[in-house]
């Protein structure tokens, strides 16, 4: 008997996912950097915040919907840009169709295996991310091309220190595909003939090139030959940031805010978002897990930006919580690559779909009507849980 191709979380996503995956591919996937405190922070600290449900009064309709940075969505969860998605085909097209189908919005990274143009097409609600790589020229023509492309909004990554190195070890990710660099993955690749045969009836091999970051006139570079460019790319300022939004001319998140004087910049640098994350655990390790940091962000800024949370996230309580923390919505990344891993565009859907069934439960059970009505009173949070990084410490004496 075939076995049913629905998963009921997040967790049996990712077993499938593993399963199908070459070790390599799974490898990249799991991510996270050095020791991996920050990687598994970001998953323990939601268990550490309990719920204070209501025993009568419930309400029997719930809207879970909501905008971020001005596009209406059908619940607070968006999907987070990861770069090069391997682990299907159809890559980021799938997940911007699955995205689509649930009424939310995609996120592409520059990184992607798909262009901007077929993304857009799958998924209008579309937010183009960039690094801040490359010389303002090579900047501007990536922007001009998201937005011609229909990008209605623009993530800013900017927290990347180039973390390298994990206790568990590294996968190897080749340069390019060629028919020396697959018979030396074959021992790797065989055991998981499904993903290899995803790939056969598609006509095409993994793509390991960057096409969002192809010059005017060239060609996609691949992914380290991108990744070198970022890395030779002197780090931007305050105003680098404030050039950016300018530029850009519409509605701009800034991603990897953790600390509260970085929130303040932020809002004086003008734009709409700040999404408070730690590159989901994948930058400088020993980065506390970005629950713990919303709420000292959400009181500095005040409701002068829209805050989302990035890092963690697996399944619709997660997403309560950080909405009774403050947060406007949640960006997913790991989550939906399990789902795509595990089933394609179905999969995404169905990892979406846990999504919204488990927040809605925990809005049903909290006794609210909307997701706008969670506050830190439907939480139990430990004294030691939150922290806040980027404030002055007040000096104890003896």
């Amino acid at each position: 008997m075939a076995r049913n191709a629905w998963f009921e979380t997040v967790a049996e996503a990712q077993r499938r996912a593993k399963k199908r995956l070459p070790s390599s591919v799974y490898g990249a996937l799991v991510a996270g950097s050095e020791k991996g405190l920050t990687i598994d922070d970001n998953l323990a600290a939601f268990g550490e915040l309990g719920f204070a449900p209501h025993v009568a009064g419930h309400q029997a309709e719930r809207d879970l919907s909501t905008t971020v940075m001005g596009i209406p969505i059908s619940l607070p969860v968006i999907i987070s840009p990861t770069g090069v998605q391997a682990v299907h085909p159809d890559g980021e097209v799938a997940v911007a169709r699955a995205a689509a189908n649930r009424g939310t919005i995609m996120g592409l990274s520059s990184f992607a295996s798909k262009s901007v143009e077929d993304v857009g097409a799958a998924n209008p609600n579309l937010f183009f991310q960039m690094y801040w790589s490359g010389t303002r020229e090579a900047m501007l023509q990536r922007m001009d091309r998201a937005r011609a492309a229909g990008a209605k909004g623009l993530i800013a990554t900017l927290d990347w220190s180039f973390s390298n190195g994990r206790d568990w070890g590294s996968p190897t990710i080749p340069e390019k595909m060629s028919l020396k660099t697959m018979l030396s993955f074959a021992p790797n690749v065989l055991p998981h003939p499904q993903w290899l045969w995803d790939f056969a009836k598609a006509g095409r091999i993994p793509d390991l090139t960057a096409p969002n970051l192809t010059p005017p006139g060239g060609e996609a570079p691949t992914f380290f030959g991108a990744y070198y460019e970022w890395m030779q790319t002197p780090p931007p300022s305050w105003e680098d940031v404030e050039w950016l939004r300018r530029e850009w001319g519409g509605p701009f998140m800034l991603k990897g805010v953790t600390r509260v004087d970085d929130a303040r910049r932020a809002v004086d640098a003008g734009v709409t978002a700040i999404s408070v994350s730690n590159h989901g655990g994948n930058n400088l390790d020993g980065t506390p897990a970005s629950i713990r940091v919303l709420q000292s962000v959400v009181e500095v800024v005040n409701d002068q930006i829209e805050i989302v949370l990035d890092g963690g996230i697996r399944r619709g309580s997660d997403v309560a919580k950080a909405l009774a923390l403050g947060a406007r919505a949640v960006m997913i990344g790991r989550a939906y690559l399990w789902g795509l891993a595990a089933n394609g565009q179905a999969g995404v859907e169905n990892v979406l779909d846990l999504m919204r069934g488990g927040l809605d439960s925990a809005v049903l059970g909290l006794g609210h009507s909307s997701v706008h009505e969670l506050s830190p009173e439907d939480l139990y949070i430990p004294p030691t849980f939150a922290r806040t990084l980027g404030a002055p410490v007040p000096v104890k004496f003896p």
